[in-house]
């Protein structure tokens, strides 16, 4: 299976790296097989970035195979339910500790951070917000968390993205 990972930089070699932002599914290493997804990301963190970077995305192969064989601990999500949402919102405010090496799941992006929000602060409910992200089209993202698992990633190569 062919993934994607959009940033401002080539990365050959993925490797966990401790950020101060609290992400989806934790700290780790994030992928998509969704290709435009990969670009859009990348074109987003140009645009954040200070110092006038470029918009890189990096392409790996990984073997369907560690879904299922049970030699990595694998989490699915198949779906925007209440246990994604309960999963998501505890990693995003820091309070998650998890054991998985592999995370598979929609992607909580920008369009859906509004209906995040309402619902953290209390103003939906969780049966209201699953509703309304099942009304989004959700992409979907691989997370990798552990050494083991970010090394059966394999290189392919790097583009750049330019804005259209």
């Amino acid at each position: 299976m062919k993934l994607y990972h959009g940033s401002t930089i080539l990365v050959d070699k993925p490797s966990l790296i401790e950020s101060q932002r609290f992400l989806d599914f934790g700290q780790g290493f994030y992928t998509t097989t969704n290709q435009s997804q990969a670009e859009r990301w990348a074109l987003i963190k140009q645009k954040r970035d200070i110092h006038k970077s470029k918009a890189i995305v990096s392409t790996y192969q990984f073997p369907r195979t560690f879904f299922t064989d049970n030699i990595l601990r694998v989490k699915k999500f198949t779906k925007a339910d209440e246990q994604w949402l309960d999963f998501i919102s505890q990693n995003r405010k820091g309070m998650a500790e998890h054991h998985f090496d592999i995370i598979v799941g929609p992607v909580a992006n920008d369009t859906l951070y509004a209906t995040l929000t309402l619902y953290e602060a209390g103003i939906l409910t969780k049966p209201e917000t699953v509703k309304r992200l099942k009304t989004h089209k959700l992409f979907d993202q691989i997370s990798f968390h552990s050494i083991e698992a970010i090394s059966k990633l394999k290189f392919i190569e790097n583009y750049e993205v330019f804005e259209s």
